[in-house]
């Protein structure tokens, strides 16, 4: 007995360090082998391709329906001694090895380890607990209401797992600079590129390496120091570095009681009125006035900004009579953000 359990276990051991390769040519083997045996003993019935496959993988796998099965003598010593106890334990190691593999590679997504294969999609560079995961549930709401919603990456340098498993993809980087790490990610490939680190050098690096690898992303720094975002702007001028507005956000509230809860609200997708943004496709030139009518009548939205792209001057409240170009970006209020506007419909008198 103890010989026996010796041999079983040296052979399960040995079968489970298969490579995949082998262990399908072992499997090819064993249906070959089976066939061949149920062949000599007579088992014509069995033995027919059309009947084969299925009669193995139900015998293999212990249902045993009844609807096949051997007639002769010979036949069932073959599928007594031969095709039962090495077909279950095939079959055993099979599943094993499947569900070992479904396991591996999920934790492998978990720790941030596999490579994605996105386009066109947010990455997120940087990891500050509690706001880096608010960051990415407001980026998830507002993909609910996009026509096309991009997928979202978070890469990080810390030893974390991946805080929304379901939701997001996840890379674990040693370094924001590394080509091996960051492909993984398909830095060169996404569409939009947030860097908020808390060390504001790692950002500016960061920064430079992303814009060097590629330039047409729509890039955004977050600096607690202004000067390093003022420098970056320098070289990439492309890229959009957001200060820290905590000061100035006290300032306003001690002046103007109330002014950070109004903020909130106007960057919280969450609830209320919300800030957005929208191309003005119409085929000719706007008033800012009768813009501001046609968004508030027909979609109870409120203009506040225009900007020209080519040098994103923003013209914040802009004047009744200013014009609105075709091409400038429109910033406004909404409960919601418009999918769709049919700007031939705009009756300007």
């Amino acid at each position: 007995m103890h010989v026996f359990n010796y041999l079983r276990k040296l052979l399960i051991r040995h079968f489970l360090e298969l490579r995949w390769q082998t262990f399908v040519l072992v499997i090819a083997a064993y249906f070959f082998i089976s066939w061949v045996l149920l062949r000599l003993s007579g088992e014509a019935a069995i033995t027919d391709l059309s009947v084969f496959f299925y009669w193995m993988m139900v015998t293999a796998s212990t249902v045993g329906y009844g609807d096949f099965s051997p007639t002769t003598v010979a036949g069932r010593y073959a599928v007594s001694l031969f095709v039962i106890p090495v077909g279950l334990s095939l079959f055993g190691l099979a599943v094993g090895r499947i569900a070992a593999f479904i396991s591996f590679q999920w934790h492998r997504g978990v720790k941030g380890l596999k490579t994605l294969h996105y386009q066109d999609h947010i990455v997120v560079i940087g990891w500050n607990g509690a706001r880096t995961l608010q960051l990415l549930r407001l980026l998830l709401r507002e993909m609910e209401h996009q026509d096309k919603p991009k997928n979202i990456v978070l890469c990080v340098r810390v030893d974390i797992e991946n805080p929304l498993p379901n939701d997001i993809g996840f890379v674990r980087a040693e370094s924001f600079t590394s080509d091996s790490d960051m492909e993984r990610a398909s830095i060169d490939k996404a569409a939009t590129i947030i860097i908020d680190n808390p060390d504001d050098d790692i950002t500016l690096t960061t920064a430079l390496y992303c814009h060097s690898k590629n330039p047409t992303a729509h890039s955004i720094a977050y600096f607690s120091e202004e000067s390093l975002g003022l420098l970056l702007n320098k070289h990439c001028p492309n890229v959009e570095c957001l200060p820290s507005v905590a000061v100035e956000m006290m300032a306003k509230a001690a002046v103007d009681p109330g002014s950070s809860f109004l903020h909130h609200e106007l960057l919280n997708v969450d609830k209320g009125m919300t800030q957005y943004s929208l191309r003005f496709n119409f085929e000719r030139e706007l008033s800012v006035e009768d813009l501001f009518l046609y968004l508030k009548r027909s979609f109870d939205a409120t203009l506040i900004a225009i900007a020209d792209p080519s040098n994103w001057q923003i013209s914040l409240n802009p004047k009744l009579n200013e014009q609105v170009k075709p091409g400038y970006v429109i910033y406004y209020i909404a409960d919601e953000r418009i999918q769709f506007i049919d700007w031939s419909g705009i009756n300007v008198q």
